[in-house]
């Protein structure tokens, strides 16, 4: 009678776990989907809804090394609900946010929760699940989920914005966090750590701020002007604060990042697989939806069918990989992933160039994408753990987890500086460099954006032009074929370090 109790509330805590990875995932995936409807409805453009996706992962790196310590220190359980509350409260905001600046602020403590409750999540499951069997069952469950949510979340916000509306896609977690909270108080063990470290503030300060200074060199640097004073005052900023960042982390005694582990070749050589696939894939979700709502004009339902081609290998290669892996090893799995990422980047740039370009012609280059990060992923997060002292796959986790976001927050805005340079040069050509440069920037920060509709009416000297609708779509897929040159070349420089690192002459031992 006792074990089947016992059964019962495990599986509740897992339940509820899951509830909780499930709103973390959809969060990154399913929201992309809406940015083109914001951009309409909000009057928000390409800069916003830039932020609107980097403010969430921002917000994820401030908190991710320290919320462990702060979970043993204080309770996991206790820590699991305070972010879970704060998710929740944040979510409600973003769906009732009236303005853009609103809605990027709460995204920012959606996301400071979102990284927290991660950590939380991972502390709580290996509490309450200390039997092997029981445990790995229990991980396996938690990684279909969070696979679930990443991989189903575009077809999942496309589905809420057409029956209900955008707010909702945000709205939705509201109640999903009272019963995931309602859940751990009632089933979750409370635990703790004795002997939990000190938290390392000043590195987390330091590394947000140098995380943030160069996003938002990167993304408001065309505004600024990059050698203006404001603008290299920010840059300036950022250095000094990742100097000091890398000295805090050498004389803490109890750092986030223990540098001497990047000595360790597997290490290092799955910390770039970490970050070649958050170089150009999750970036590029931010923007394939402009493209096929904007260029392919497909209505958002069928944005969510079509980006499915693009996220579901990530939940269905994964088990081939860790095949691979046995058979293989990281070191061959994880390079392999990323020349096959790369791949699918060089394949979409073909197909979005087509002379019919459709869902179909980015159906192939979609599709190797996503089974290069299939192969990557586990393999990564397999190795970065493996390749350490069990004392240290702690804070090897939260590299990888850092290295993923922080890749992820400068490429998206990377790729969106391309883009608009990319329409930028098009229409300069197209228009034999006749019109002012401002406002010609203006104008392909607008298209960037898909925001087609107020060009004519914001730009009457173009009114006039003949086919000038047809000459925008065409610079459109000019930026993109831009963005996935750079994402598909950029992943193949990473994975061919990546393949160096993990293959040298003598294997190194763990430190």
């Amino acid at each position: 009678m006792k074990q089947n109790f016992y059964s019962y509330k495990n599986t509740i805590v897992l339940i509820a776990i899951c509830l909780a990875t499930l709103m973390f995932s959809l969060e990154i995936s399913s929201v992309p989907v809406i940015l083109p409807t914001l951009e309409k409805l909000l009057n928000a453009n390409l800069k916003d809804m830039q932020w609107i996706m980097n403010i969430y992962t921002i917000g994820c790196t401030t908190v991710l090394m320290a919320a462990g310590t702060l979970a043993d220190r204080y309770g996991r359980k206790r820590i699991l609900i305070i972010t879970l509350t704060l998710f929740g409260i944040s979510s409600l905001i973003c769906g009732l946010a009236e303005n853009i600046v609103l809605l990027i602020i709460s995204r920012f403590f959606q996301g400071i929760s979102g990284g927290a409750m991660l950590i939380c999540q991972i502390a709580t499951l290996s509490h309450q699940f200390q039997e092997g069997k029981e445990r790995s069952k229990a991980f396996g469950i938690w990684g279909i989920i969070l696979g679930v949510g990443l991989g189903f979340g575009p077809i999942i916000g496309g589905s809420i914005i057409a029956i209900l509306s955008w707010k909702w896609v945000f709205l939705i977690h509201v109640p999903l966090a009272f019963l995931a909270i309602i859940l751990v108080h009632f089933y979750v063990d409370e635990s703790k750590d004795s002997d939990a470290k000190k938290i390392d503030i000043w590195g987390a300060i330091t590394l947000s701020l140098s995380v943030f200074g160069l996003t938002y060199y990167i993304t408001q640097g065309p505004d600024l002007g990059f050698s203006s004073p404001i603008a290299l005052g920010i840059i300036i900023t950022t250095i000094i604060s990742f100097i000091i960042f890398i000295g805090v982390e050498k004389t803490n005694p109890y750092p986030m990042f223990n540098f001497s582990v990047f000595k360790i070749r597997n290490f290092s050589g799955a910390i770039l697989g970490s970050i070649g696939m958050n170089f150009s894939f999750w970036p590029f979700i931010i923007y394939l939806p402009i493209y096929f709502q904007s260029y392919l004009e497909y209505d958002v339902v069928t944005v969510g069918l079509s980006l499915l081609a693009y996220t579901l290998p990530t939940l269905i290669i994964p088990p081939f990989a860790e095949y691979l892996t046995v058979k293989y090893r990281s070191g061959i799995v994880i390079p392999l992933g990323l020349f096959v990422i790369g791949l699918g980047f060089i394949v979409m740039r073909y197909g979005s160039i087509a002379e019919h370009a459709s869902w179909l012609t980015m159906l192939p280059g979609s599709l190797l994408a996503g089974i290069g990060l299939g192969l990557t992923n586990t393999p990564v997060t397999n190795t970065t753990t493996g390749s350490v002292s069990s004392n240290r796959s702690g804070m090897a986790s939260g590299i990888d987890m850092s290295a993923r976001l922080i890749t992820l927050s400068i490429n998206i805005a990377l790729m969106g500086y391309l883009l608009v340079e990319g329409i930028f040069s098009y229409l300069n050509t197209a228009f034999s460099k006749t019109i002012d440069s401002k406002i010609l920037h203006s104008i392909s920060e607008k298209i960037a954006a898909g925001n087609f509709s107020s060009l004519n009416r914001d730009f009457q000297e173009l009114s006039l032009l003949n086919s000038s609708n047809a000459i925008f779509h065409k610079a459109l897929a000019h930026g993109f074929e831009i963005i996935l040159l750079y994402g598909g070349i950029g992943v193949w420089i990473l994975a061919l370090l990546s393949f160096i690192l993990f293959n040298p002459k003598k294997r190194q031992n763990k430190l």
